[in-house]
């Protein structure tokens, strides 16, 4: 009888877990809205099935970005994340932009840190060729067109025994993992509350 007892308990203390579903993510539009051909010449998105076409996700909002009072930080109003608006022009290895990241003190905040890969790459339009011309085009300041660390390591296969991260060009848009011992761009994030 005891065996039943725990066995009943169990299994209704477990049912909710059973019937649960996971929520679907609410990912944001990757900006593009041009089509092309086979050839690569620009076409009607009509019916084509591409991402010009679908723009599926989340669609940004106008403005996508607003500069704080200070003129010293920058909000993202899709992602609702706050950036450094005028990055410095200093490349780090990844511990030192870790630590550099953490140890800021911004638009009266003190929660800075590195981005993860995800929060760095949501930066990236994919319907232009220089992420940083568009960055730079939209509020930021000294966005430089090259790679941007992420707090993000990289748990990869193979025979390198060298400490990798995740990085984003914020030239191309492209992201990669980067040898942490090299020196790379900076961009602090924050959550904005």
């Amino acid at each position: 009888m005891r065996h039943l007892h725990l066995i009943l308990v169990l299994t209704t203390s477990l049912l909710p877990f059973a019937t649960a579903q996971a929520a679907t993510a609410v990912l944001p539009q990757t900006g593009q809205t041009t089509c092309t051909d086979a050839a690569g010449a620009a076409i009607a998105c009509a019916n084509t099935g591409q991402d010009g076409d679908r723009k599926a996700g989340v669609a940004w909002p106008d403005p996508r970005f607003t500069v704080d009072g200070t003129g010293n930080c920058i909000t993202d109003n899709l992602t609702g994340l706050m950036w450094v608006r005028h990055p410095d022009a200093t490349t780090r290895t990844w511990q030192q932009a870790l630590e550099f990241s953490n140890g800021l003190a911004l638009c009266g905040s003190t929660d800075w840190r590195l981005p993860n890969i995800n929060e760095l790459d949501s930066l990236v339009n994919l319907e232009v060729a220089n992420q940083a011309t568009f960055l730079n085009g939209q509020g930021f300041g000294g966005v430089q067109a090259d790679s941007y660390w992420s707090s993000s390591i990289w748990a990869g296969f193979g025979s390198s025994s060298v400490p990798l991260a995740w990085a984003v060009t914020l030239a191309s848009g492209g992201m990669g993992p980067i040898d942490r011992s090299t020196s790379r761009y900076v961009l602090p994030v924050r959550a904005r509350q």
